[in-house]
């Protein structure tokens, strides 16, 4: 069993629904790339403090199946800033049967990502990242 990280807030946390599913009935990976992509950019929006838009999935891995009722927290991280880009790191963890026993607290690392943003101005020009 895996640990959430216990000195980080998530950057986003939800619970999917049936409507999120694939016909196998586990959570769709599509639903699960989509909020991984918007945890990056909320951490790249604020290491840039502006707009930024998805220019690369570097590396995706999906790890566990996610469930429906599971509580999903995506853990996201700038890990390198360029003159325009940044790259974000996001890993995704599943707490399963967290409202019901006997399995309550049970958390599963499910996923991995690597995305990289470029930040960009009002006309959705690149811009040159703040240095601090």
């Amino acid at each position: 069993m895996d640990k959430l990280p216990a000195d980080r807030q998530p950057t986003l946390r939800l619970v999917p629904h049936p409507g999120d599913t694939n016909t196998a009935g586990d959570i769709f990976g599509g639903w699960i790339m989509s909020q991984v992509d918007i945890a990056g950019a909320v951490e790249a929006a604020r290491r840039a403090r502006g707009r930024v838009v998805t220019v690369a999935v570097n590396a995706f891995e999906f790890h566990k199946p996610v469930f429906v009722g599971d509580l999903v927290s995506f853990y996201a991280e700038v890990v390198r800033v360029g003159n325009t880009s940044l790259t974000v790191d996001v890993v995704v963890y599943s707490e399963r049967g967290w409202r019901n026993e006997p399995i309550f607290g049970e958390c599963i690392k499910v996923t991995e990502a690597t995305l990289t943003y470029v930040a960009i101005d009002e006309n959705r020009k690149p811009v040159q990242v703040q240095t601090n």
